[in-house]
């Protein structure tokens, strides 16, 4: 016991060599490789063809999301940890200023800086459910490469640095104590060449040619504050550059692995498989969100396929019955029969056969305090018409609040979340458990939809709606027609509900939040005659009913 004790001590200030060593010659035990779940799913794209979306997440309709990591520290946006190498660029420019030249102060340093010390994860998934959310989501990890939870296979992680507290696990009971379904976000298979960045050195000024942190090993971290880790399981940068690296705008093209992307290599694949694993055994998400195309490392490697097969057969051992939910991007017909399509800040602009979800945010992804100052968030308003709009085509919203880098979000954000909470208070029956009617709407935003691009990113790119504006969801027998706005003289048409239309005679019609209006149904549509006053902001909701399904 004492032997064990010692070698434990001496190994917390070793390098990595010394380390690896030891666990060659059996004095330090390697964790251990986690077992696949057994099951009907086997890692292949036909037998996860055999996936069905649970019906709690049809019903559910709407999530919000913690996309919260040491990224979030600086308050400068998207992407923080490749910026900042990017010479010249804002983030860059920013982080000689709050920090230092990142040759000196790198994004080890940024983590190490994060303390999260005002985050309550209890009142704000509180406050997330009291908003109408039926699934809460918190990011797991990101292109940083830093675990959000307590990993064994990764020594980066918040319970041993930065924050040191197991931010996963608290987010998970947070959830648990709400009666929420719990998701994590999983996004680190792309530091490989994310981080590339950091392998680069000014061109010019007086650190020219000087290089960044990205190819620091362990032993250059005597007497450091990160003495014993090894900054290169953090950026992952002991490799060569993928083709057009020196072009920041070059991720892209690499996102799938292709176009002269530098491939990882096994252990890299390996490791990412482990970590993932761990994470889905020991916090039990009922939903995981993968920020990749297809699946994590697909095609250079089955990591991902092996994750997907893991979940499902975990799920169904747990349950009985599948009820997991497995996101990833830009999917082909056959991929998205084996997990739910995820589009980001996009909408699809048809009913899809298949239940989909889009991801998108009432600012940046990582905390950005220029969007608070400046009142750049997305309005409840733009949340609210979103939502109706994909619920519409049978789709799901996941919604990012952004957090600060001490845990806590700001007061304009705040006031975003409690407007959507006192609209779905009225109006959440027209959400929660519908189905898509025979069209999914009308009006003139319609006639300028705009085509995806990528994974997504045709949101607010159309016209914006206008009363006239209406979509359609279903539950059982009732019809609900949400507009978009309040009609001029309060006066209500819906052309869609005209005689010997898209249905047949209506023999009642109220308006959420008020009651039983008069309404005729003619040749040119359904008119309804609207009380004085609007029950509620944003959006507006009639409960039609009659043999209109």
């Amino acid at each position: 016991m004492k032997r064990r004790t010692l070698i434990k001590g001496l190994a917390t200030g070793l390098s990595s060599l010394y380390l690896s060593n030891l666990y060659a010659h059996g004095l330090l035990r390697t964790p251990s490789i986690p077992r696949m779940a057994p099951g009907p799913f086997q890692p292949s794209w036909e037998s996860l063809e055999q996936y069905q979306v649970p019906d709690w997440f049809r019903d559910a309709k709407f999530g919000i999301w913690a996309h919260w990591g040491p990224q979030c520290q600086p308050e400068r946006g998207d992407w923080y940890a490749r910026g900042m190498y990017q010479e010249g660029s804002d983030q860059y420019k920013y982080h000689i200023q709050k920090y230092g030249h990142p040759s000196k102060f790198g994004f080890k340093e940024v983590i190490n800086d994060w303390k999260a010390e005002n985050w309550h994860p209890e009142e704000l998934v509180a406050l997330y459910k009291k908003a109408g959310a039926r699934y809460f989501m918190a990011m797991a990890n990101h292109h940083d490469n830093f675990d959000l939870y307590d990993s064994k296979y990764h020594r980066w992680n918040a319970t041993k640095l930065g924050p040191k507290k197991d931010l996963i696990g608290g987010w998970a009971k947070a959830a648990k104590a709400q009666g929420l379904p719990f998701g994590v976000s999983v996004h680190a298979s792309h530091a490989w060449s994310w981080y590339e960045v950091a392998q680069r050195s000014d061109k010019s000024g007086s650190y020219a040619g000087i290089p960044y942190d990205g190819k620091l090993t362990a032993s250059d971290g005597h007497n450091a504050w990160w003495s014993g880790y090894d900054p290169q399981e953090l950026y992952a940068q002991n490799h060569a550059l993928s083709k057009d690296s020196l072009n920041d705008g070059s991720m892209g093209e690499h996102w799938d692995w292709g176009n002269g992307a530098s491939i990882p290599d096994k252990a890299y694949c390996d490791k990412f498989l482990n970590r993932t694993i761990e994470l889905i055994d020991k916090y039990g998400p009922e939903l995981v969100y993968f920020d990749d195309s297809a699946l994590p490392l697909w095609p250079v490697s089955d990591a991902g396929l092996k994750i997907a097969a893991h979940f499902y057969n975990t799920s169904i051992k747990k349950h009985g019955k599948l009820q997991a939910a497995l996101f990833a991007k830009v999917l082909n017909e056959q991929q998205r029969k084996c997990m739910i399509w995820d589009i980001e800040r996009g909408q699809s602009n048809e009913i899809e056969p298949l239940p989909w979800q889009t991801d998108t945010c009432i600012g940046g992804w990582h905390y950005d305090r220029r969007l608070f100052d400046n009142k750049r968030y997305k309005s409840a308003k733009t949340v609210i018409h979103t939502l109706a709009d994909v619920v519409s085509k049978n789709g799901n919203l996941l919604l990012n609040i952004p957090v600060r880098g001490d845990g806590t979000i700001d007061s304009e954000e705040r006031n975003v979340v409690e407007q959507i909470a006192a609209w779905m208070q009225i109006n959440s029956e027209a959400i929660y458990g519908t189905r898509p009617w025979k069209v999914f709407g009308e009006g003139p935003a319609m006639e300028a939809t705009v085509a995806l691009s990528a994974q997504g990113f045709n949101e607010g790119k159309g016209k914006p709606f206008v009363a006239e504006d209406i979509r359609f969801t279903t539950k059982g027998k009732i019809l609900y027609a949400v507009m978009l706005g309040w009609p001029a003289n309060n006066a209500a048409l819906v052309k869609t509900l005209a005689t010997n239309n898209q249905a047949g005679p209506i023999s009642r019609v109220s308006l959420l939040g008020n009651g039983q209006l008069k309404f005729q149904q003619t040749s040119e549509g359904l008119k309804v005659q609207l009380p004085e006053q609007a029950p509620c902001k944003e959006a507006f909701v009639l409960k039609i009913e009659g043999a209109i399904v």
